[in-house]
């Protein structure tokens, strides 16, 4: 699978000046877990799942949870694991894209993929909801537990959204301690995901769609502390992803638009300025830009809407590409004026930047120069 495969070729050739580059479920996690870009949520108890997840792909979504947790209600677990189990089994492997199922009990884990017999090889890992050390590990013992049985290898995902986490005397030590345990069982770890609506929860909050989450503090200040413990440059740390963004329409609006008006009057493209205001999704792309600029690598999201602007915010930049490479050019460290002749790159403390970017950049393409958000987000939506 590709990242904007839904796009004609042509038009790619044009938006691109390096081309995204394909992966599948056995490539390398490091790269798997950039590659998850938007990962879209799904309730397994839906009638026509297998035709949703096909749906889904057509226009560039390429990784899917299948939610057997929270989305749906506790009497209607063994009809959803029964309805999964049904309609993973009428997906086309050709076209899929990456599937995780996102479980209550460690129990279900072995048990699903028993039940899914040969199309287990769909399934690439399980999301691990309210995670913490002492309850994570019979998870990931059950993980691997299904993954030798099956001998398909099986990734973890683990969610970051108990109150034990979130609250000040208990977060350094439930953080620490889910650390330890990740460091111990690394091979088996995907991503480290942030569970946005429990963590809020615990205090009764729920963001309004004009703010981003970083304008509830509280929340705020673990993913601070969760990216500092998980995220770090030294080989020691995982890829965080960004927390859900819950709305997929507005009503009234009491801010302005955060979008400026330039960027889509160059591009003729008033009207999706418009579109995109009406339908609120410029606090959406607020907060996927504050994602990255905290750390954060990827989004859950609720609705298909939502995967085209996380992904065109996801491509290099021409800019960003010359400077990563400008960087890792020069091993002896040095600064040096960028390409682009508007700001200073430092070799040593810009090279895990630089090299994050690179991987991005496999992933995710670089776009040709001139060639921005805009262009590539209405080549995503129009195909």
């Amino acid at each position: 699978m590709r990242h904007f495969d839904q796009i004609d070729a042509g038009r790619r050739a044009e938006l691109f000046h390096r081309q995204p580059r394909n992966f599948d479920r056995d490539s390398d996690p490091g790269l798997l877990a950039v590659a998850l870009g938007a990962t879209l949520y799904s309730p397994a108890t839906r009638p026509r799942l297998a035709a949703d997840i096909a749906k889904c792909a057509g226009v560039g979504v390429r990784s899917m949870v299948l939610c057997l947790e929270d989305s749906i209600s506790d009497g209607d677990v063994p009809a959803a694991e029964d309805n999964l189990v049904a309609q993973v089994k009428a997906v086309d492997p050709a076209t899929a894209p990456l599937l995780f199922i996102r479980v209550r009990t460690p129990e279900q884990i072995p048990d699903l993929i028993r039940r899914l017999g040969d199309s287990a090889v769909l399934i690439s890992g399980f999301v691990l909801p309210k995670f913490e050390a002492v309850g994570g590990k019979p998870f990931l013992d059950a993980l691997a537990e299904a993954s030798a049985a099956s001998g398909v290898r099986l990734l973890a995902m683990p969610v970051i959204e108990t109150r034990d986490a979130l609250y000040r005397e208990t977060r350094t030590g439930v953080l620490t301690d889910i650390a330890g345990l990740l460091d111990r069982r690394r091979a088996q770890i995907l991503a480290v995901r942030l569970g946005g609506t429990d963590l809020c929860a615990a205090y009764g909050l729920r963001r309004p769609r004009e703010l981003t989450i970083y304008d509830l503090h509280l929340v705020a200040s673990l993913i601070a502390d969760v990216v500092n413990v998980f995220g770090r440059a030294d080989g020691t740390g995982f890829t965080v992803t960004g927390p859900v963004w819950e709305y997929f329409s507005t009503g009234e609006r009491l801010f302005k638009p955060q979008l400026r008006e330039a960027p889509f009057a160059e591009h003729s493209a008033e009207v999706l300025r418009k579109q995109l205001i009406t339908a609120g999704v410029d606090g959406f792309i607020r907060e996927v830009i504050l994602d990255r600029a905290n750390g954060l690598t990827g989004k859950t999201v609720i609705h298909p809407s939502h995967v085209a602007a996380v992904h065109a915010l996801s491509v290099v930049s021409h800019e960003e590409y010359s400077d990563a490479t400008d960087i890792l050019g020069v091993p002896a460290g040095g600064a040096m004026a960028s390409s682009y002749a508007n700001k200073m790159n430092e070799a040593k403390p810009h090279r895990a930047w630089a090299e994050r970017t690179l991987l991005r950049a496999e992933v995710f393409g670089v776009a040709a120069e001139h060639v921005g958000f805009v262009d590539l987000f209405e080549a995503a939506v129009s195909r």
